[in-house]
């Protein structure tokens, strides 16, 4: 172990150890404050990364075990630690990683992407379009934009761009350097268009719905985020192709999907059942509702039904490393936040804000406020995962006590985690792969991040807002 992995080990340690050396403030039992730093010392851990995400989580769930057993006095059971394993919402991620997978193991994947090129992608800004349409394609049933934009987009828009003479070192500016840049800049703009297109997603979801008091469907979700992010999505490529203009502007698309399309070999039995299982798993959420199913519920049994089939094998599941890792650590923290729940620590930092936070009756400028130091704020996180179990609680509760309005808070607080990560190249798993790639410069990639996420947050606090308002007079949200 390094110098520098041995330090943080041991902040991560003080953190719980503190709360236990020093009383609770007034109104927090004394069961609370110290879960709370067990809660504190794994948001820690998340960023600085001493050791992955899910030893971290089981770590800070074996302590809260011990904890809650020795300090409890009974008043809470062992089942209550590991609630967030029972989550509808784990297994909602941990399904869909599993379906997104099938997109890779069964080529439906690069399929979609060579149609697409074929179809558009006859100059280089249509290709700029494929990487926003494919994506948009594969978003609502690929909870991880990692391995959406980085295992099914980046390969192959890489590979057109080395066809096409556009090298990382000689070439960048041919070709590479604006298609790796749409490439991360959409996919942070698809993430927050559906429900299941960020595993992140979900995780904020259920803090805000448990800390507002506010219910949010898939349908519900995705209608919200589908005016703003389309517009988005038609503007970024054309945004990125005049702040970093390509040389090359002709490119031969049907020669490319051509023999993209002829190495695939005609559409197999597993793309055709998967596709018709995706649909379905579409139509189910969207459904959900009538059909009295929780979307987990849906997710599960379309896993179920392609390890049936024969799209994906036990083995393949088992080879997912992404969905169980986001299993174990995806419940350890919501079990955390439950045991907060419980135990009243967000109730009592509800009551401090209110008593040390004032915007008068200007709730509206609270609500913008709010949505701004979201986006700041989020510049710091290099994990989206991370920025949600620290902050998310943080503006729901200060969303609470200042009067912004709630639904209208909730729902630009849920984008905002997504594309706020724009601006760096490492505001996402996915930034580090694709700048990786070593097609673009830190200094174009920060400024164009910079624009288009200014520009997602005046579009979304203002036309977003009206078109809020209108769902909601529908009762659409």
């Amino acid at each position: 172990m390094n110098h520098s992995k041995l330090r943080n080990l041991c902040i991560l340690f003080l953190i719980p150890l503190l709360t236990l050396i020093f009383p609770s403030p007034e109104g927090l039992s004394s069961l609370s404050w110290v879960l709370a730093g067990i809660y504190l010392a794994a948001i820690v851990g998340l960023v600085t990364k001493p050791f992955p995400e899910p030893v971290l989580l089981l770590l800070a769930v074996a302590a809260s075990m011990v904890v809650v057993s020795v300090m409890g006095d009974g008043l809470l059971k062992m089942s209550a630690v590991l609630s967030g394993y029972a989550s509808s919402t784990t297994w909602l991620v941990f399904s869909a990683f599993t379906i997104s997978a099938a997109f890779v193991l069964t080529g439906l994947g690069k399929r979609i992407a060579y149609i697409l090129i074929g179809k558009i992608g006859g100059t280089t800004l249509g290709l700029g379009y494929v990487t926003a349409f494919l994506d948009l394609v594969l978003s609502p049933a690929t909870p991880s934009n990692t391995a959406r934009a980085g295992g099914i987009v980046l390969p192959i828009i890489n590979s057109i761009s080395l066809a096409l003479g556009s090298e990382p070192e000689s070439s960048p500016r041919k070709v590479g350097r604006y298609l790796m840049l749409c490439v991360y800049m959409v996919t942070k703009t698809t993430s927050y268009m559906f429900f299941t297109a960020m595993a992140g997603n979900i995780l904020a979801l259920k803090m805000i719905e448990d800390l507002m008091q506010v219910h949010v469907t898939w349908v519900g979700w995705a209608l919200a985020a589908s005016l703003p992010g389309l517009i988005m999505l038609l503007l970024i490529p054309y945004i990125i192709y005049k702040m970093n203009p390509p040389e090359l502007k002709k490119v031969d698309n049907k020669a490319i999907a051509a023999e993209g399309l002829r190495q695939l070999g005609p559409m197999s039995r597993r793309e055709k059942l998967l596709t018709a299982l995706f649909v379905l798993a579409l139509l189910g959420w969207i459904s959900c509702d009538f059909l009295k199913l929780d979307a987990s519920a849906i997710a599960v049994c379309v896993m179920g039904l392609m390890i049936l089939l024969g799209i994906v094998s036990w083995d393949d599941v088992l080879k997912n490393r992404g969905g169980w890792n986001t299993l174990v650590w995806y419940g350890g923290i919501i079990s955390l936040s439950s045991l907060l729940s419980k135990t009243g620590f967000f109730k009592w930092l509800a009551q401090v804000l209110e008593q040390n936070i004032s915007f008068g009756n200007h709730g509206d400028i609270a609500f913008i406020v709010i949505i701004f130091l979201s986006i700041i704020v989020r510049y710091f996180f290099a994990s989206g995962s991370a920025y949600i179990v620290a902050m998310v609680p943080v503006f729901a509760l200060l969303a609470n006590a200042s009067g912004a309005p709630v639904m209208l808070t909730a729902l630009a607080l849920l984008f905002s985690n997504s594309y706020g990560g724009c601006v760096t190249h490492y505001g996402g798993a996915a930034g580090p792969v694709i700048f990786g790639v070593g097609y673009n410069d830190i200094k174009s990639w920060w400024i164009i991040g910079l624009v288009i996420t200014l520009l997602t947050f005046a579009l979304q606090m203002t036309l977003g807002v009206w078109w809020w308002e209108f769902l909601m007079s529908l009762n659409l949200l």
